[in-house]
């Protein structure tokens, strides 16, 4: 198949009405990080906001919105089964952009961190069954030679939705300068509802109707019960099935306690020990020094394994995601120039997308067969487990201990999971995996 048929080729829906796949794959997976972001990083950001007075143990124990990420694979079968889903994708886009409405009022309140987060922990369920439903849909509405070509195009859209952790937050630094903080953020969520109300009417009008989109059935004799717990019982029935979920539990550990605390720990007073770094900065930081190092690092790490194996590859991606987490020790210590902490926090993001590169081929190599996307959807699941666990307690951690030993700390905690790569099923993987 010619590229220009791969890439601009028109295709008929049920309906008989002609989408190219080039205009709706990337808005589509622009969809699909965008509530993450605001999430799991854009509330780091508003909780770490001084003026609100936020302990870091509450900061810390956000990492609870995590859940629905851990869960998804539960209601997986459900999205799958029941309506089409097309309808699971616009519905939730639709409440979504509800949700960032309400958001957005939810800051101007008394109540800022218990309204905020509700509403931010009804957007993670939304957010996940939105991945679900986009994921199946991608599938459904595309050929298997069209999948594999629109994987790139889906990646990198994915990762500008990553981008717009920093260009929130440098709106905010913005506008917290002549309107204050209150009204930065009312009007950063309120950005985010127009935004996803702008995506939402787009894929209303454009999304094809894909023929194979339609209520599914259990035809092959088999309950829906039976299936459903039969995805489980081919997960866990793999050899060295308990290393492999000590090491998916392990890998991220030390990355889970420190990146909740990174957020207060750049913009907390300096009489608690933070750098003082203001709202502005921050956005700047990490939406154009920590981006370019997570996308270098990102197609770094892919190269190293398409070009070398996983094998080969993984212990010195993982040294890359973990050792570092020193910067910030040195940071902790020696407070130094703006510039300096720039270069250390791209430093930082560099090495977490070589090593999370790594990370992802493995859950990838474990996920085969017929039932893959479940695999791989229980994987991910147990993934998203061990970044909620350390995120919780990060910050009560760090009250304890301060922010120089609470690094020197998590850093330590980077060992069980390397540790655990003596022990997975590595020699069964060939280069070509």
């Amino acid at each position: 198949m010619k590229f220009n048929s791969l890439f601009f080729k028109s295709e008929k829906d049920v309906k008989g009405k002609s989408r190219i796949p080039l205009l709706y794959v990337g808005p589509l997976y622009f969809a699909e990080g965008f509530p993450y972001v605001i999430v799991i990083m854009v509330s780091g950001a508003l909780y770490s906001t001084p003026e609100f007075g936020i302990s870091n143990r509450l900061i810390g124990l956000t990492s609870l919105l995590y859940w629905p990420w851990v869960i998804k694979m539960f209601w997986g079968p459900v999205v799958d089964r029941f309506s089409t889903i097309r309808t699971w994708l616009l519905f939730m886009q639709v409440f979504c952009t509800l949700l960032f409405a309400i958001l957005a009022w939810s800051v101007s309140t008394n109540s800022l961190f218990t309204l905020t987060f509700s509403v931010f922990a009804v957007i993670s369920f939304a957010s996940a069954t939105h991945d679900i439903a986009i994921d199946g849909f991608y599938m459904l509405s595309l050929e298997k030679k069209k999948q594999a070509f629109f994987i790139g195009i889906r990646s990198l859209f994915y990762r500008f939705a990553m981008m717009f952790e920093g260009v929130l937050v440098s709106i905010a630094g913005i506008l917290e300068i002549e309107h204050g903080v209150t009204f930065s953020w009312i009007s950063v969520f309120a950005i985010c509802a127009c935004i996803f109300a702008a995506l939402s009417l787009f894929h209303i009008w454009y999304l094809p109707r894909p023929r194979s989109d339609i209520k599914k059935e259990i035809t092959s004799g088999m309950s829906f019960g039976k299936y459903y717990l039969s995805i489980f019982k081919e997960f866990f029935a793999q050899k060295k099935i308990i290393s492999i979920l000590a090491f998916i539990f392990l890998y991220r550990f030390g990355e889970g306690m420190i990146a909740k605390m990174i957020p207060p720990f750049l913009r907390g007073f300096p009489e608690t020990g933070a750098l003082g770094i203001s709202t502005l900065d921050y956005g700047i930081l990490k939406g154009t020094f920590g981006t370019i190092g997570l996308i270098v690092g990102g197609i770094f790490g892919g190269w190293m394994i398409a070009r070398y194996g996983l094998r080969k590859c993984i212990w010195p991606m993982a040294l890359a995601l973990n050792v570092p987490n020193l910067l910030y020790v040195y940071l902790a210590y020696a407070k130094p120039e703006l510039i300096i902490v720039g270069v250390a926090v791209t430093l930082e993001m560099i090495g977490y997308g070589v090593g999370f590169a790594a990370f992802m081929m493995f859950l990838i190599t474990i996920s085969k067969g017929e039932n893959k996307t479940s695999l791989y959807a229980i994987a991910t699941g147990i993934m998203a487990f061990g970044l909620m666990v350390p995120g919780m307690v990060s910050g009560f951690v760090q009250e304890w201990l301060g922010y120089q030993y609470f690094f020197i700390a998590a850093t330590i905690l980077t060992i069980p999971g390397m540790i655990m790569l003596f022990f997975i099923p590595l020699e069964n993987q060939t280069d070509s995996e």
